[in-house]
């Protein structure tokens, strides 16, 4: 009896000392997540502008989105970079990860050089490419020109501006890269020298083991990249301001307008709210989904 007892006193104690070590990341979530969030759901339901008194309108939020054309421009250029981008940031990321993977001289150089945009300033890294798509001097259409190729307007154009923006973010696949790679390099080399053996190929080699066994990292990374996709802004914000004729307008982009420009709070408050539930959809289908093509070693 006495011995749980001191094992019931260890066991609180240490508890106590669990908590208290995490305290500042619980004490963080609660200030600047937990009850943000709490206030927010609180505030699309009212009429609040920063400097007004706040007025409780129900639904009114929400049904003046579904009747704002705006909104539906801002999803359909979220969902154009979400899904096109996703898929080209990961197909690059993962042969980014496979050429870095092989045994020769100077990888590591290779990969630091690779890693290195990630770690750039965003806003760095738009004004750059802002003078890189430049029509008239940006180095891009001047490699075009070279080749006897007629550069397109790229962000002054339409047509051209979203899939410029994509092509901007393949730049920045450094973290995704790295993910991928370290999921080669826990795949068994006795998977490929059995394979050797039995006379595969390196594309079969690649379909049959690599790919399977790097599943759960794919779908880690194809989570992450949606999630992020569906929050673009900074690089919309500072190339484009939305245009040219709103080709541009991000759902975020939309929302900060909305918000912190004209100051309406409680309606950007139900934009993010709107948001927050298309995220959760897209993460649940993709983990429901998981189960049809992800492979776990362990059989679970």
């Amino acid at each position: 009896m006495k011995r749980k007892l001191k094992l019931s006193k260890l066991s609180k104690r240490d508890i106590f000392y669990g908590y208290l070590l995490i305290s500042p990341w619980l004490i963080g979530f609660l200030l600047f997540t937990l009850i943000p969030m709490i206030v927010s759901l609180y505030l699309s339901f009212t009429n609040y502008e920063l400097f007004k008194q706040t007025q409780w309108t129900g639904l009114s939020n929400y049904i003046r989105l579904g009747r704002d054309k705006l909104v539906g421009i801002a999803l359909y250029n979220t969902a154009y970079y979400v899904f096109i981008g996703v898929p080209l940031r990961l197909i690059f990321a993962l042969l980014l990860a496979v050429l870095l993977n092989q045994k020769i001289k100077g990888t590591t150089i290779f990969r630091t050089l690779f890693y290195l945009p990630s770690v750039t300033s965003s806003v760095a890294m738009a004004l750059l490419w802002l003078w890189l798509f430049n029509p008239d001097f940006g180095l891009i259409n001047y490699i075009l020109s070279l080749l006897g190729i007629k550069g397109p307007g790229w962000l002054v154009d339409a047509r051209w501006s979203k899939p410029a923006l994509i092509i901007m973010s393949l730049w920045g696949v450094g973290p995704t890269m790295m993910i991928f790679l370290a999921g080669l390099q826990g795949i068994p080399e006795s998977l490929y020298e059995a394979a050797i053996l039995d006379g595969a190929t390196n594309f079969r080699k690649f379909i049959s083991i690599t790919l399977p066994l790097l599943s759960p990292v794919m779908l880690f990374n194809l989570i992450i990249q949606i999630i992020q996709s569906f929050q673009v802004f900074t690089s919309a914000y500072i190339m484009t301001g939305g245009g040219p004729v709103n080709s541009t307008l991000f759902y975020v982009l939309y929302l900060f307008r909305i918000a912190f420009q004209f100051l309406e709070m409680g309606y950007g408050s139900a934009l993010a709210w709107v948001l927050f539930a298309i995220i959760l959809v897209f993460t649940v289908i993709q983990m429901k989904l998981s189960s049809y093509w992800v492979y776990y070693e362990g059989g679970i």
